[in-house]
């Protein structure tokens, strides 16, 4: 068996090894022994402590390369909560839940249970927003070649699902940056196979959220959404990204969850840093806003700019 390098440029082959690079030329204590294993090959070393700025820039490259190679330069970032049920489950989640509660009806976790459906049944219109702000951004990119708009999300279920399924259902790529997580996340099934990613560091998969974002919208959500929201805020304040619309969606959460005008009595924050982001209460006045922003602010190739 004959190797081959996928990256091969065909010029540069004094360093690659000639046949196959995991067969041994002999089978003796020394070929057996780990240490004698190519070191891109021995997963065990790969994976020792003293390795891990290595797996740092592996986790860099890969998804920027294959997303290069997919002429993916601008996105729109989508976060939002992996437990919003679609609306067409949320009845059934209730259902669900009821049944569980009527047979122990004095069960406080069931109780609470219960109540937790209900409320995030409530939330069921913000998957159906994200899935029409998905449809929005994909048929812009059908009618501007060049200039597409690719929907990015964290790759799970819930308000990922669906921004990521209005823009896979018009036709258009959609890219999932997933994250290995102590519970088992699969990618949600509208995510374009090539460009559903896994991390491992949370750093590098929210590098990667920006590094060609022309746009940024946040979906109620929980630690995970504001984290990510958060940084993106103080990468802006502090210039270390670029200005580019921040959306917020669904104004009361948002209003509720956080008081920012307080943070401005407190001098925390500036009067200006509420400029840095909008609120909104419908996906196609959020994408108006988006489509202006990308439409009229210099085009490039935005992950070799500021992240």
């Amino acid at each position: 068996m004959s190797f081959s390098d996928p990256y091969d440029d065909g010029l540069t082959r004094f360093d690659r090894p000639a046949g196959d690079p995991a067969a041994s030329p002999a089978d003796t204590p020394q070929t057996r022994s780990a240490s004698f294993r190519l070191a891109y090959l021995d997963p065990d070393f790969l994976l020792r402590k003293d390795l891990r700025p290595v797996r740092f820039q592996l986790e860099l490259l890969k998804p920027d390369l294959i997303l290069a190679e997919h002429g993916i330069d601008s996105t729109v970032v989508v976060f939002g909560s992996a437990r919003v049920p679609s609306p067409e489950d949320a009845q059934a989640t209730i259902d669900a839940a009821e049944r569980a509660h009527a047979q122990a009806p004095d069960d406080v976790g069931l109780r609470r249970a219960l109540a937790t459906a209900r409320r995030l049944a409530s939330h069921a219109n913000g998957y159906a927003a994200a899935r029409r702000f998905g449809e929005l951004c994909a048929i812009f990119s059908k009618a501007n070649p060049g200039r597409e708009l690719t929907v990015v999300t964290g790759g799970g279920p819930g308000v990922m699902e669906g921004a990521n399924r209005g823009a896979a259902e018009a036709g258009a790529e959609t890219v999932g940056l997933n994250i290995v997580l102590p519970h088992e996340q699969a990618p949600n099934p509208y995510l374009t196979p090539d460009l559903s990613f896994q991390f491992y560091y949370f750093a590098l998969r929210k590098m990667h959220f920006l590094m060609r974002a022309r746009a940024l919208v946040a979906f109620p959500g929980g630690f995970g959404t504001l984290d990510e929201l958060f940084e993106t805020l103080c990468l802006i304040q502090t210039g270390k990204s670029r200005r580019m619309p921040v959306l917020l969606y669904d104004s009361a959460f948002w209003k509720k969850l956080v008081n920012f005008e307080m943070l401005v009595d407190e001098g925390m924050i500036s009067p200006e840093d509420l400029d840095l982001f909008r609120f909104v209460d419908d996906p196609d006045e959020a994408f108006r806003i988006v489509e202006d922003y990308h439409l009229n602010s210099p085009m490039k190739r935005v992950g070799r700019g500021k992240v």
